[in-house]
């Protein structure tokens, strides 16, 4: 079979549209390819996306990869250049707020906070008086610390990123094909083409796994096991008259966060039946802001006294159940077969950094800029968690 290829990337997200973006830079010429099931992205996660980002992770690897990304979505039009046709993605720094009432949670909050501006972070551990005087309109009778990120944290505009990356793509000579994948062909150990619907096998020399929630459906076309599953986030548009605080962070507090949106605010929590659903199911648990988000959210900002939900939508994670981190590389069994999934929730403010990873692996055979090796399939396989404390 004549190679048509060199790089296929299944998945035509903000994932799948970084790894083109890196590849066809790092090496013009490059013959890439990314077939997109639906380039409306009416129900990808980069579109339903709360579309932040943070330095406030409690592992080192995630800090140094939030690190680039921030730089790279503060700087993103002289980052990308004129081809990406986007001038600037509207980065509101208004910072994550992480508070806990937990005298144990206080001293892991620490220790992470030093690690994190051990890696170049700003992270400033607080106690409850400095809360209240940052943040007056918080009850903070209760809390024993909170850690913020005064620089490199807070929100973009999403679609921006994902758009400047894919015309940035095209302008290097990545090609976006509307068709779904439907198989994979092998040839010993390695992937030799990728079966499309309407078109037809078409030969390559890599693939690239960027599908998302579907992810382990095309891992298992090679034979290929992933922990991946879709998990349901309902997120809330909330009006609330009496707390009108544009300079809000974005909070973390026990069971669900919070962060202002052009007067209104934009809340979510982990519903108590946190298990996996299907890929296609977007129906909106609406019971969920009155039973788990209202009370919490009117103890900690006793100026949310009236709330009215003014709309809603569902987001999936691509939820890594070993240890909700990214799973990243070439899979053991075959060597170029890349995969680039399991974000669970922070993959949006990761893209940078990643598909300029997955680029460098597979130009070069291993990690450059970043050692991304702590996210590499060898921990799955072995059963070696990498734990995140810090998913949102």
């Amino acid at each position: 079979m004549e190679m048509t290829e060199d790089v296929i990337i299944i998945g035509g997200g903000v994932m799948g549209a970084s790894a083109a973006y890196w590849l066809t830079r790092m090496a013009p010429g490059l013959k890439v390819l990314v077939v997109e099931r639906d380039p409306t992205y009416a129900r990808a996660a980069t579109a339903l996306s709360v579309a932040s980002v943070r330095q406030q992770f409690s592992t080192a690897v995630n800090v140094r990869i939030s690190r680039f990304g921030a730089d790279f979505i503060r700087n993103f039009a002289e980052r990308i250049g004129p081809a990406g046709e986007v001038p600037s993605l509207g980065l509101v720094e208004n910072g994550y707020l992480f508070v806990t009432s937990d005298a144990g949670n206080a001293q892991v909050m620490r220790e992470i906070a030093a690690m994190q501006c051990a890696e170049g972070a700003a992270t400033e551990v607080w106690d409850p008086a400095q809360v209240q005087a940052r943040f007056p309109w918080l009850n903070t009778a209760d809390l024993v610390a909170g850690s913020f990120g005064p620089r490199d944290e807070g929100w973009f505009d999403n679609m921006g990123l994902l758009a400047g990356f894919r015309n940035a793509a095209r302008a290097q000579g990545a090609r976006f094909l509307r068709a779904e994948a439907t198989g994979l062909a092998l040839q010993g150990d390695r992937i030799i083409g990728v079966d499309i619907a309407g078109t037809g096998r078409i030969a390559c020399g890599s693939v690239v796994v960027a599908a998302g929630t579907r992810a382990s459906g095309v891992m298992g076309w090679a034979g290929l096991a992933l922990p991946v599953e879709p998990r349901k986030r309902t997120v809330f548009v909330i009006d609330a008259p009496n707390a009108r605080h544009p300079d809000g962070p974005l909070l973390i507090d026990h069971g669900f966060y919070i962060r202002p949106e052009h007067g209104q605010w934009i809340t979510s929590t982990v519903p108590d039946d946190d298990s996996a659903c299907d890929v296609n199911d977007f129906e909106p648990d609406l019971h969920i802001f009155e039973d788990l988000i209202w009370e919490q959210l009117y103890h900690r900002a006793p100026g949310f006294d009236a709330v009215k939900v003014v709309r809603h939508w569902v987001g999936h994670y691509d939820y890594n159940t070993l240890d909700q981190n990214a799973i990243l590389g070439p899979h053991p069994a075959r060597p170029n077969l890349y995969v680039m999934n399991g974000f669970s929730g922070h993959g949006l403010q990761q893209s940078p950094a990643i598909g300029r990873g997955i680029a460098e692996h597979i130009l070069h055979g291993d990690w450059q800029t970043l050692d991304l090796s702590d996210l590499s399939f060898e921990r799955i396989l072995a059963g070696r968690p990498l734990i995140e404390r810090g998913v949102v």
